[in-house]
C-alpha cells in the first residue's frame, strides 16, 4: 500500500514564469535523447552560484515522534538526534545513546523518495511561527470528502502544534539527586546567557538581513502553544531547559532540521510534506537547543504502521547529515533536484547482505571519515592523484635567491608580521604544562652533559659552563630563531670532539681553551657563509629515507642511554646478593686513615692542623670521615661509604613507574572518566604530574637515591679561568690558521645536525601555519656558537628528541566536534613562550637548588625513556619492521603496500636498517666525530636507490606526504576508476525506482477501485 497520495502541487509563491522555466529546463535533455545521471545533476545543482538564503550551515538534526499515554496529554517526544552520527534516546528515556553509524534499510530510503516524489514541497518559505507553517502545509493538501467529514484539517494543526518534549528535560516534581556526577560539576551554566531574550538565546545566529518573499522581514518566534492555547510556563525559562553543555559541541552558524512523524488513528492517508523555511527561524519549544530552524520534515500516517514511519524519519534524518545532499536541500530549485540528491545519496550506499550482518549492532564511528570532495566536483581528484615523482621539501623557504643573504632576507620578512602573535598564541594553559615539562626533561642532559664535559676536559668546561651556555643559547634562539618550536641541546659527537681536542692539546702542552675558541669563530664564520649563500636549499634533498634514519637513531640513543644510566647505578648502589644471615651480627663498616694520603689531602690536613694520630676515626660519623679524606672498610661498605640498601632496586621502580605513569595519563585523555577539560588538562601536564607524584613517593619512602645536583654558586669551575677567553692566549700564532681544518668538521656537524632536526619539525603533517626560517635558524646558531667559544661555554645546536617531544606536546586539536566524531588534529600551537620560559628558568636554577636537590635521578632517566619512545611513534620505518614478522592477511591497511610488492618494501627497510646499524657503530666507536659525514652519506645512498626501485614504488616508500591524505586519494581515485566500469549505474538505478513507483502506483490504483 503506498504511503502517500499520487497528486502533488507547487509551492504558491513559485510563479508561473518560473515553472515555465523549470519545464524548459528539463524538455532540453529529453529533445536531445540525453539524461544526466543523479550525480551529474547533483553536481550542476551544486555549482550554481550561492545568494545569500542559500549559503549552506552545519546542521543539527532532531527526530521527534507523536506520543500519547493514559491520562497525559498528547505530546511530542525526542527519539533520536543527529549532529554528525546518530543517538538514540535508550528504551528508559533516561540517556542518550552512544553516538553510532545509522544502518537504514533500503526499502526505507526507497519509500522516502516516494514521499519527496508525491508528498508536498515547500521551498523558500516564509513563516515566523509553527501555526504559520501548519497552516500552509494544510493549506497544499489536495481537498477530499473524507478528509473533510472527519475534521482531520483541524486535528492535524491541532496535532503540529503540541509540546516537544525534549530528553534532557525532567519532572518539576522529582527530588533533585543527592549525589551528582563529576561529569556534571564541568558543566558550567551560563547565566548571563539565560537572562537574555529568546531571539539572541543561541549562540549560532542565521543570516536574517534578507526580507522575505512578501516583503516583511524575520518577526519574533511566539512561545509554543499548549492544546488549550496557553503558553507553557515551563518554557518561559527559554534555555533554562536547554543542554548548553551539548550546545559546545554546535558548531557556531548551525541551524535545525526537525524530523516529525508519527501515527495517528483519524486518518486514511499519509500526510507528507518538506519544508524549507527562508530565512531560519528560531522555533521556541521545537528544538533541543535554541537554533533557528531551516528544515522541517511531517509525516503523518494511519495507525499499525509507526515502525515504518520511524524507519523513514531516521532515513530523512540521516540523509539531512550527508554532507553532498544537505548542500544540495539547501541549493534545491524544485522537488526534481531533492529527487536527484537522494539518487545519487543511493548511488553511494553500500548494501550489507542479512545473513551476514546483525542490523541491531551498533556500528562505531570511524577515526577518519572519508573526504566527499570527488562528489561535489567532478575532476577534482585529476589534480592531486599524481603520485609520480616523490614530493619534496618544495616551498619559498628553500628556494635558492642567487643574492647574498637573500634567503635570510626572506627569512626574516616572512617571520617578522608573526613576532608579537608568537607571545600572545603562548598565553595558554597547554603551554604551561610543555614549559614545565620540558624543563625538567632538559635540565638533566645538560647537567649530565656538563658533568661529563667536566670529567674530559679536568674541569676547564663542566656542569656550570653548560648550564649558563645552554640558558643563553636558548633564550636568544627562542627569542629571534625562524623556528622557535625547535630545542637547543648538546649532542654527543661534540662530547667525542671536545674529548680528542683536550686529549690533542695537552699532548703538544698547548692551551685547551684558546683552542677551542680559535676553532668556535671559525665555525661560525663558516655557518655564516653558508647563510649567505643560501645553503639551507641543499635540505631539499633530505627525504623521509635520511629524516627517519637520523630521527629513529636518535630515540634509540635516548632509549639506550637511559637504560644505560640505570644499570650504571649499580656501581654506586651495588646489590649485596649471597648474603649469610649468620654473620649479620658482625656486619661493619667503620672510618679508617687513608694508607697511603695524597699530596692533596696532606696539604688539606696541614691547612686545617689536622692531627692523624690524634683522632679517634673508628667514631667519625659518614660526613666527618669524607671531610677528612678517609676511607671505609668493611663488609657492609660499599663503594663510596656504608652499604645503603634497597637503593638499586628502588631506583628500578622509580625508573620504569615514571615510564609508565606518564604513558598512562598521556592516554587519560582518549579515556572514557571524566570530562573533557579535565582530562585534556591531565594529559597536558602528563609528564609534569608523573615527576611531582614520584618525588613525593620518594620522600614518603625515605630510601636515599641519587638526586638531582645543581650547581649552587654562580662561578667557573676552575678558579684559573674567567667568562672571556683570548683566541691566542698562550699559543703560537699559527695555531689560529690550523684550527680551520677541525672548524670544518663542526661545521659540517652543525650543519647536519641542525638542518635534518629542522626537517623533522617542520613536516607538512604538522600543519604549520607561520612559516619556518631554516637560513634564519642557521644564522642564530651560528652567532650564539661565536659568543659561547669566547666565553669558554658548550656549544649547542638543534637537539632532536627534545624537538619532537616538543612539537608533541603543543598539538592542537579541534573543541567543537560532533558526538562520537573524532577530533581532528588542527594544527601545532606556533609560539616563542614555552622555549624562552624553558631557558630562562634553566639560567635562575642556580637559585632553585632547594627545590631541585629532591629531585630523584631515576626520575629523570624515566622521562628519558618516555621521550624516546614516544617519538617514535609515527615513524614509518618501524611500522615496516613489524612486517617481517606479521603474516599477509594481518597486515595493516598501509597505502604503500597497495602499490609496492611486498619483497621491495623489505628490501628497502632493509637498506634503512643497514643505515641505521652502520650509524650506531660509528656513534658507539672512537670514530664518532665523523658520525655526520655518515649522515650527509645518506643523502648519496637514496640518490643510489634510484636505480633499485621505480619513481613510482619511491614515490609510497618515500616522500613527505602525510599517510591519511595520501590514503584519501587513493581510496577515490578507485572508486573513480569503478564509476569508469559501470557509467550506467545512476540509469539502471533510474529505471529500478521507476519501476517501484509505477508498482506503488498501480496498487494505489486498485486500492481506489475497491473502495
Amino acid at each position: 500500500m503506498p504511503l502517500v497520495r499520487q497528486g502533488h502541487r507547487h509551492h504558491r509563491a513559485h510563479s508561473q514564469k518560473h515553472r515555465k522555466r523549470e519545464r524548459e529546463k528539463d524538455a532540453v535533455p529529453a529533445e536531445q535523447g540525453y539524461h544526466y545521471t543523479p550525480s551529474q545533476r547533483v553536481q550542476f545543482i551544486l555549482g550554481t552560484e550561492e545568494d545569500e538564503q542559500h549559503v549552506p550551515h552545519d546542521l543539527f538534526t532532531e527526530l521527534d515522534e507523536i506520543c500519547v499515554k493514559e491520562g497525559e496529554d498528547a505530546e511530542w517526544k525526542e527519539t533520536a538526534r543527529w549532529l554528525k552520527f546518530e543517538e538514540d534516546v535508550e528504551d528508559g528515556g533516561e540517556r542518550w545513546s552512544k553516538p553510532y553509524v545509522a544502518t537504514l534499510s533500503l526499502h526505507s530510503l526507497f519509500e522516502l523518495r516516494s514521499c519527496i516524489i508525491n508528498g508536498t514541497v515547500l521551498l523558500d518559505v516564509c513563516a515566523t511561527s509553527v501555526e504559520d507553517i501548519a497552516d500552509l502545509i494544510l493549506a497544499q493538501q489536495e481537498p477530499s470528502p473524507e478528509f473533510d467529514e472527519r475534521n482531520a484539517g483541524a486535528k492535524v494543526r491541532e496535532v503540529l502544534l503540541k509540546k516537544h518534549h525534549h530528553q534532557n528535560e525532567r519532572k518539576r516534581n522529582n527530588l533533585l539527586p543527592i549525589v551528582r556526577s563529576f561529569a556534571d560539576v564541568s558543566k558550567k551554566q551560563d547565566l548571563h546567557l539565560l537572562e537574555k531574550p529568546a531571539q539572541t538565546l543561541t549562540p549560532h545566529p542565521s543570516p536574517t538581513t534578507a526580507e522575505a518573499k512578501n516583503g516583511q522581514g524575520e518577526t519574533p518566534a511566539p512561545l509554543p502553544l499548549l492544546q488549550g492555547g496557553e503558553r507553557d510556563p515551563g518554557e518561559m525559562a527559554g534555555p533554562a531547559q536547554a543542554e548548553l553543555h551539548f550546545m559546545k559541541k554546535i558548531p557556531s552558524g548551525a541551524e535545525a532540521s526537525n524530523v516529525l512523524v508519527g501515527e495517528l488513528d483519524f486518518l486514511h492517508q499519509p500526510l507528507v510534506a518538506f519544508v524549507r523555511l527562508t530565512p531560519a527561524v528560531l522555533l521556541s519549544g521545537m528544538t533541543e537547543v535554541p537554533i533557528p530552524t531551516r528544515f522541517l520534515f511531517v509525516l503523518l500516517g494511519p495507525g499499525g504502521k509507526a515502525h515504518q514511519y520511524h524507519e523513514i524519519g531516521r532515513s530523512m534524518a540521516t540523509t539531512m547529515t550527508d554532507e553532498v545532499f544537505h548542500d544540495v536541500a539547501y541549493k534545491a530549485k524544485d522537488r526534481a533536484d531533492l529527487v536527484a540528491g537522494i539518487d545519487e545519496f543511493l548511488d553511494q550506499v553500500t548494501v550489507l547482505p542479512p545473513g551476514e550482518w546483525d542490523p541491531s549492532i551498533r556500528i562505531e564511528p570511524p577515526k577518519n571519515v572519508p573526504s566527499q570532495e570527488k562528489r561535489k566536483m567532478p575532476g577534482a581528484l585529476d589534480e592531486s592523484s599524481s603520485h609520480s615523482k616523490p614530493e619534496k621539501h618544495s616551498g619559498p623557504e628553500l628556494e635558492r635567491t642567487g643574492r647574498l643573504f637573500g634567503g635570510l632576507v626572506l627569512d626574516v620578512k616572512r617571520k617578522a608580521p608573526w613576532f608579537w602573535s608568537d607571545f600572545r598564541d603562548g598565553l595558554s594553559l597547554q603551554c604551561l604544562a610543555s614549559f614545565l615539562f620540558l624543563y625538567c626533561a632538559c635540565m638533566s642532559p645538560v647537567i649530565t652533559f656538563g658533568g661529563l664535559l667536566g670529567e674530559a676536559t679536568h674541569g676547564h668546561i663542566s656542569a656550570m659552563e653548560s648550564l649558563l651556555g645552554a640558558s643563553m643559547t636558548g633564550v636568544v634562539y627562542s627569542l629571534f630563531a625562524g623556528q622557535p618550536l625547535t630545542i637547543l641541546g648538546s649532542t654527543g659527537p661534540v662530547l667525542v670532539f671536545e674529548k680528542i681536542l683536550y686529549k690533542f692539546c695537552k699532548e703538544y702542552t698547548l692551551s685547551y681553551l684558546s683552542l677551542r675558541t680559535c676553532i668556535g669563530l671559525w665555525t661560525a664564520f663558516f655557518c655564516v657563509v653558508l647563510v649567505a649563500t643560501d645553503a639551507s636549499c641543499l635540505v631539499c634533498y633530505i627525504t623521509r629515507f635520511t629524516e627517519e634514519a637520523f630521527a629513529s637513531l636518535i630515540c634509540i640513543i635516548f632509549i639506550y642511554e637511559a637504560l644505560e644510566k640505570l644499570s650504571h647505578l649499580r656501581e654506586t648502589f651495588p646489590v649485596h646478593m649471597h648474603s649469610k644471615l649468620d654473620l649479620l651480627t658482625i656486619y661493619y663498616c667503620k672510618c679508617e686513615p687513608p694508607a697511603h694520603p695524597s699530596n692533596e689531602t696532606l696539604r688539606i690536613w696541614r691547612s686545617n692542623g689536622v692531627n692523624v694520630s690524634g683522632i679517634t676515626w673508628g667514631n667519625l660519623t659518614v660526613t666527618e670521615c669524607r671531610s677528612l679524606h678517609g676511607e671505609f672498610h668493611g663488609p657492609a661498605c660499599g663503594h663510596n661509604g656504608p652499604y645503603a640498601p634497597n637503593v638499586l632496586f628502588w631506583c628500578c621502580i622509580l625508573f620504569f613507574s615514571t615510564f609508565v605513569l606518564s604513558s598512562l595519563l598521556k592516554k587519560f585523555k582518549t579515556s572514557r572518566y571524566f570530562p573533557t577539560r579535565v582530562r585534556s588538562t591531565v594529559s597536558d601536564f602528563a609528564v609534569f604530574l608523573t615527576i611531582v607524584i614520584m618525588v613525593l613517593i620518594d620522600l614518603g619512602i625515605g630510601i636515599p637515591s641519587p638526586k638531582l645536583h645543581v650547581p649552587h654558586v654562580f662561578k667557573p669551575t676552575r678558579d684559573d679561568r674567567g667568562w672571556l677567553i683570548n683566541p691566542i692566549g698562550p699559543n703560537p700564532w699559527w695555531t689560529v690558521l690550523a684550527a680551520l681544518i677541525p672548524a670544518l668538521l663542526c661545521t659540517i656537524l652543525i650543519f647536519m645536525d641542525q638542518q635534518i632536526t629542522a626537517v623533522i619539525v617542520n613536516r607538512k603533517e604538522h600543519k604549520l601555519k607561520k612559516g619556518c626560517g631554516y637560513h634564519l635558524d642557521l644564522f642564530m646558531v651560528a652567532v650564539m656558537l661565536g659568543v659561547c667559544s669566547v666565553m669558554g661555554l658548550p656549544w649547542f645546536v638543534a637537539a632532536t628528541v627534545l624537538s619532537i617531544t616538543h612539537v608533541n606536546s603543543l598539538k592542537v586539536e579541534s573543541d567543537c566536534s560532533a558526538p562520537g566524531e573524532q577530533p581532528k588534529f588542527l594544527g601545532i600551537r606556533e609560539q616563542r613562550v614555552t622555549g624562552l620560559m624553558i631557558f630562562v628558568l634553566m639560567g635562575c636554577s642556580v637559585f632553585f637548588t632547594s627545590v631541585l636537590k629532591f629531585i630523584p635521578m631515576p626520575v629523570l632517566y624515566g622521562v628519558f625513556l618516555y621521550m624516546g619512545v614516544s617519538s617514535l611513534r609515527g615513524i614509518q620505518f618501524f611500522d615496516r619492521l613489524k612486517l617481517f614478522w606479521m603474516p599477509a592477511k594481518h597486515q595493516p591497511d598501509f597505502i604503500y603496500l597497495r602499490h609496492v610488492p611486498l619483497r621491495k618494501v623489505h628490501l628497502f627497510t632493509l637498506i634503512q636498517l643497514l643505515c641505521l646499524v652502520l650509524l650506531w657503530a660509528i656513534k658507539a666507536s672512537r670514530a664518532a666525530i665523523i658520525f655526520p659525514m655518515m649522515v650527509l652519506a645518506l643523502v648519496f645512498v637514496r640518490k643510489v636507490m634510484d636505480f633499485c626501485f621505480s619513481k613510482r614504488e619511491l614515490s609510497f616508500l618515500d616522500d613527505l606526504m602525510p599517510e591519511s591524505k595520501k590514503k584519501k586519494l587513493d581510496d577515490a581515485k578507485n572508486e573513480a576508476k569503478e564509476e569508469e566500469v559501470m557509467p550506467g549505474a545512476g540509469n539502471l538505478l533510474h529505471l529500478l525506482v521507476n519501476n517501484l513507483q509505477i508498482t506503488f502506483q498501480s496498487s494505489k490504483t486498485q486500492e481506489k477501485q475497491m473502495r
